[in-house]
């Protein structure tokens, strides 16, 4: 891992110039992990106006003391010592205030992990990291500003606010998200007191708006281990603020079908598409799936039933996503998913003019994220097989109703084209002698070209009945014989009789 060029450049520029500066917040937390930071940051004692005249090609277009210059590798954020006045609104400062010392800008951070910065004193740095599950750096290898235990916590994998808990939450709830954002993705503990004091404030969640509550939540769920990161919101008292009707399924028994709970179904489903590597959209759906089952159950036990359960999910799921701000696109693709993945297929009964309704219905560029749907929601019942035959069945059907049948209607010319051409009425003959050139272009697809087969047309025509009769009918076994060639290569992909 190195530093860019770029950074340092920033930085000994500020520095020539009179000023203070480091490198800041989670790319040194990164840095230390042996993982690429997504962006750099830069901290100094310079006001934005100095930080401006130092850099012109800059801009600053906020209130919170943070330039953007721009350099060859994208903009890279360089902001002024900082302090922060109360929170009223328990998300935004009232007021922003200038601080003297690197310190007193590192105690308004929020996790430890995240307050620490580079001396810019030494920058050939060099650090370890064991492949094993374990932490280990050499502390004398760094110049780093610490002031906080920031690299304690780092190897002991803890994420703990900087200073009081329950005053970092206070100023800004968000953070109480980030820290189960930090602790699903970095695989870190949230620390005691941090989790307690999550716990005493989590109602304050409501004060955040609903796009910073997106953000953080899809983060969570593209994580590789969502399912813990939704727990974590759960045990945190998170979940039933910002996500009130999936905790509602919380210990909501299921009937035969099922050995989890409605809560422990979706976190299983979720877990299985995260394994997957699924998109977002079947994450979420895999999530809201049966989000509906606890108001439409009937019954308790084994025998319990939870009619059109897809049909309020798709709803519900629809006001979950509007609330949160999700987009038209996200949000129409996650309840086409959860309205449609009760479909019933059954080898024997479910006809193809049934798969192309159900594949019409869905969209045809929708199916590959429903067949995942469904096998995530296999898994989260507690089947052993997420593609049990009858699913590798329907793969098999869904593709070959896909797949345009060879017919005639494949050729650059029509009957019509050819009683213009030669000059004859409706009839058997012109069935055939399109059946003939057919059987020309699965030979040799090139000659699909409207040149060739008037060519063509006009030789046939002047054949005899009975020799027209019977090319057409070797044609006709000719293309039999290539529609099951690769009617049995499909197959053989789903491994289907």
């Amino acid at each position: 891992m190195t530093i860019p060029q770029e950074v340092k450049n920033i930085i000994t520029k500020l520095q020539d110039t009179g000023f203070e500066a480091y490198i800041v917040g989670g790319c040194v937390r990164d840095f230390l992990m042996d993982k690429e930071p997504a962006d750099w940051d830069v901290t100094t004692n310079a006001k934005p106006e100095e930080i401006q005249k130092v850099f012109p090609d800059s801009f600053y277009e906020n209130n919170f003391l943070t330039v953007g210059v721009k350099t060859d590798i994208g903009i890279i954020e360089v902001t002024t010592y900082r302090l922060e006045a109360e929170y009223s609104d328990k998300r935004h400062p009232d007021k922003v205030q200038y601080a003297k010392t690197l310190e007193e800008d590192l105690s308004r951070r929020d996790f430890t992990v995240n307050a620490m910065a580079f001396d810019p004193e030494v920058w050939n740095m060099k650090h370890e990291a064991q492949k094993s599950k374990s932490f280990k750096f050499q502390v004398s290898s760094f110049k780093i500003v610490d002031p906080f235990g920031g690299q304690e916590d780092l190897k002991n994998k803890i994420i703990r606010t900087v200073g009081d808990a329950n005053e970092r939450f206070g100023e800004d709830a968000l953070r109480m998200l980030r820290a189960v954002r930090f602790a699903t993705t970095l695989g870190f503990k949230i620390e005691e007191k941090t989790a307690e004091a999550i716990k005493k404030n989590s109602v304050w969640i409501e004060a955040v708006s609903k796009e910073r509550i997106r953000d953080e939540l899809v983060k969570i769920i593209a994580a590789g281990n969502p399912a813990d990161g939704m727990e974590l919101l759960r045990e945190l008292g998170l979940l039933k603020v910002i996500l009130p009707e999936l905790e509602a399924n919380v210990g909501i028994g299921q009937n035969k079908h099922h050995i989890y709970d409605c809560y422990t179904h979706a976190l299983k489903a979720l877990e299985f598409t995260a394994k997957k590597k699924y998109s977002l959209n079947v994450r979420l759906a895999a999530l809201f799936h049966d989000i509906a089952k606890p108001k439409v159950k009937v019954g308790d036990g084994i025998n319990s039933t939870f009619y059109a359960h897809e049909i309020v999910g798709a709803k519900m799921a629809f006001q979950i996503l509007n609330r949160l701000k999700f987009s038209n696109k996200d949000i129409q693709g996650v309840v086409n998913l959860v309205r449609h993945h009760m479909f019933y297929y059954n080898t024997d009964q479910v006809t193809e003019s049934a798969v192309r309704r159900l594949v019409k219905k869905v969209g045809p560029e929708n199916m590959t994220e429903l067949l995942q749907l469904r096998e995530a929601d296999r898994i989260g019942s507690g089947v052993p097989k997420a593609e049990p035959y009858k699913l590798r069945h329907l793969k098999y059907i869904i593709e070959k109703v896909a797949k345009d049948p060879i017919s005639v209607k494949m050729l650059k010319i029509n009957g019509e084209d050819l009683m213009g051409l030669l000059g004859i009425k409706p009839g058997p003959k012109i069935g055939q002698i399109l059946d003939v050139l057919l059987g020309h272009v699965l030979d040799d697809p090139k000659k699909n070209t409207k040149d060739f087969l008037e060519k063509e047309a006009k030789m046939l025509a002047v054949l005899s009945d009975a020799e027209l009769k019977s090319l057409a009918e070797k044609s006709k076994e000719e293309k039999e014989e290539v529609q099951s060639k690769e009617d049995s290569v499909v197959k053989n992909k789903y491994w289907v009789k």
